[in-house]
């Protein structure tokens, strides 16, 4: 079982408009006490999220988890520690051959179908969701609710994290519903190293 921290606090790179907020955001998450990070960038400049990233690798600690999202290459050029992987991604196994056994690798799943089938993957971690409606996707796929992580909880032993419209306000329910850790992404935002100290404190 992986050392999964209940906090798994999730970079877009749409959500930064300069460059310089997004290393600045990053910072201040691990100062706050995070160890787990993935960056997303969506739109798709492989040039921008090369350099995004290499920069992060280099700004952070070498303790801290990085994961990259979708791109099992660019996890590889930049030294990053994993990649996540959706549904309309490559495969998992496809992943796994190209970033090797011990890089982490986690698996977007959004029904109990797609969870079971995900866990007989050699995937690390798998994700549920969204928990709840979320405004980061632009076409999200139906909200799961409490009762689909607790659903996921029993369909596989592999950590698990939920995604999707998960705040201060909700976090704790979640991780009573069987979640080992919450991805966030929007109540980071807004002044990150105070959001993360808050979610540290409400999800302990």
């Amino acid at each position: 079982m992986l050392r999964f921290s209940r906090l798994y606090a999730i970079l877009d790179g749409q959500c930064f408009p300069q460059a310089n907020s997004l290393f600045t955001a990053a910072e201040e998450l691990v100062t706050a006490g995070c160890t787990l990070l993935q960056y997303r960038n969506k739109s798709n400049n492989a040039r921008q999220m090369l350099d995004h990233a290499r920069e992060l690798r280099n700004r952070l600690p070498a303790s801290v988890k990085l994961i990259m999202n979708d791109r099992a290459d660019l996890c590889l050029a930049t030294g990053f520690d994993g990649v996540h992987v959706g549904q309309d991604d490559l495969s998992p196994e496809s992943v796994r051959r190209i970033i090797g056994p011990n890089r982490w690798l986690g698996v977007s799943t959004h029904n109990p179908e797609q969870l079971a089938e995900a866990d007989q993957t050699s995937a690390d971690y798998l994700a549920i969701g969204p928990v709840f409606a979320t405004s980061t996707k632009e076409n999200p796929d139906p909200v799961v609710g409490l009762e689909g992580v607790r659903r996921a909880r029993q369909l596989t032993r592999k950590p698990l994290v939920a995604i999707g419209g998960i705040t201060r306000a909700n976090a704790a329910s979640v991780i009573e519903a069987g979640a080992h850790s919450v991805a966030v992404i929007s109540d980071l935002l807004k002044g990150p190293r105070k959001s993360a100290e808050e979610f540290f404190r409400i999800l302990r």
